[in-house]
Formats: structure tokens, sequence, C-alpha cells
């Protein structure tokens, strides 16, 4: 067993965490790092108040989690062209909480969108955005296009640039896995003001417009320099733009294999754990989202 943080994986038999345990195991295999499979058991506290029937769920549950985890581990294994070291863990209790415990001595966690007993018509389910917000290490929201249940490994690795603090934690983990997958990285850098919108005559020849811009050009120089003497061999686009940040990533969502996105960006209050970028990006994207916290 290696010492190294493992990518963790939460399978509970729903289709979009089978296709969580595909992308990790193409992390772990990029990364060479252990791939550790994990599902919950939770056993409802009504059920305690018959002794029996508990115990009896609970044995049902565990035959259950032990029958999802060795079916995630072969298709981990059959995913990728090379050997990775897979183990299976069965926690008790609730499933946000293990997770975000086991994100404390995780590289990455992986999850589906929804799980297996989410509403359908939710778009992201409560264990996924509980995870988004608490986790300790970076979470990957594997969602958007597949191809035979597998999710995208072609195309660049996208990452939103802002310049605050979550944003640097969010171009250092891009940029990395970047280097991992041997990918192309885009960092994109939107900006927006009310006085410099189009519909009130202001043009990209306008002094004001010109001044934002190239401020913000600036800002996107200043994120990535240290970074790009670190990991030369990335190639690097750099891409300023004015619009909705949500907008221009949802459009390189739809070419890209991975979006890379600080919790939360410079315009978001302190007090929130997930900003609206992030939060909409984990409801739309075409592509899985990895969502980073600031140190």
């Amino acid at each position: 067993m290696t010492a190294s943080k493992p990518i963790v994986v939460a399978v509970d038999g729903s289709e979009s965490s089978s296709t969580a345990v595909v992308w990790a195991a193409h992390a772990a295999a990029a990364w060479g790092l252990p791939l550790k499979i994990v599902t919950v058991v939770h056993v409802p506290a009504f059920y305690y108040s018959e002794p029996y029937l508990a115990d009896s769920f609970r044995q049902e549950l565990e035959a259950t989690a032990k029958a999802r985890l060795a079916s995630a581990a072969v298709l981990a294994q059959q995913s990728v062209d090379r050997p990775i070291e897979v183990v299976t863990e069965r926690h008790e209790g609730k499933v946000s909480r293990a997770l975000i415990e086991l994100s404390e001595q995780s590289h990455f966690v992986a999850v589906g969108p929804r799980g297996h007993g989410e509403f359908t018509g939710l778009l992201v389910g409560s264990v996924t955005s509980s995870l988004a917000s608490h986790s300790a290490c970076p979470v990957a929201v594997v969602r958007g296009r597949t191809l035979d249940g597998a999710p995208p490994t072609e195309g660049p690795i996208v990452v939103g640039v802002d310049g605050s603090e979550h944003s640097t934690a969010a171009v250092e983990v891009a940029f990395a896995q970047a280097a991992a997958v041997g990918a192309p990285l885009v960092a994109v850098n939107v900006w927006s003001d009310v006085s410099v919108q189009p519909s009130l005559g202001a043009t990209p020849e306008d002094p004001l417009w010109s001044s934002i811009q190239s401020g913000e050009e600036a800002v996107l120089a200043e994120s990535l320099a240290g970074f790009q003497d670190r990991y030369p061999d990335v190639v690097v686009e750099k891409v300023v733009a004015r619009d909705r940040p949500v907008r221009v990533l949802s459009d390189y969502a739809e070419r890209a294999q991975l979006i890379v996105v600080g919790s939360r960006g410079r315009g978001g209050f302190k007090g929130m754990l997930l900003g609206s970028t992030s939060n909409a990006l984990l409801h739309t994207a075409d592509c899985p989202v990895l969502i980073v916290r600031g140190a």
C-alpha cells in the first residue's frame, strides 16, 4: 500500500455513480494513486424502534453494499489500460458526513450529480451539494455527456480564473491535472460591468472597456505566471472575455474533458460556501466539474 492520499469515489448503485467510478479510475491511473471505492450504509432512525427490523434491514444493506463494491472494483479495473491499486470500504452513517470525513485524507473525492435515492427532478442531489460545500479536498462532480457510460477523456482542461484565493487553488489543481493527463489547459477570465454594456452604447474601442479588459488580462497573466514555470509542458490558452462566467464556461464544457473552478470567486460573499458560478456549473455543465476550495 502506498502512503499517497487516494482518489475516493462514492458508489450507491446509480448509473451516475458508475460513471464517477470510470472517471476516478482514469484519474487514479493518470496520477499513479490508489483508488478507494466507498459506499455508505445508513439505517434510518425509525428502524431502531423495532430492533429485529433494524438488524434485518442492516443485513440486507450490507449484502447489497458488498455486491455493489465488488461490481465497482471490476468496473474500475476494466476502465483503464494499466493496473491500478483498488481498495473498497463500507461505511455506516449519514452519507454526506462520511464523505466529508473521508475528504480529509483524500486527493480528490468523485461523486455523481445525484444518487440512487434522490428525486429524479433534482439536477444535483443533497449529498453532492453538501460535499461540494464542505469537502477538505477537491470534489469532482462527474456529470454531463458520456460515451458508453464513460465521461470524456478528450479535450482541454478548462479553469476559471478571477484572481481570488479560491481561484488560485483551482489554477494549481488544473495545471497539475492537465500535466497528469497530458491535456492542454484553457484559462478563462470573464468580466462584466454594467457601465460598459453594448446595450448602453459601449464598444471594445471605448476607453473604459479597454481599461477593464487590460486589467483583467493582467489578472490572468499574474494568476498563471508561476504555474507556467512549474508546468512548462502544459500548453496554455488564455481567454479574457466580457460576459457572464457561467455562460462562457458552460460553452467550453461542451468540448472540455473537465472544468475546474474555485468554490466561490472574488464576487461571492465571504459567508457563502459555494458561489453562483460553481453552483450553476454543478447543475448545467456538459462535462465533469472539479470544485476546489482555497486554503
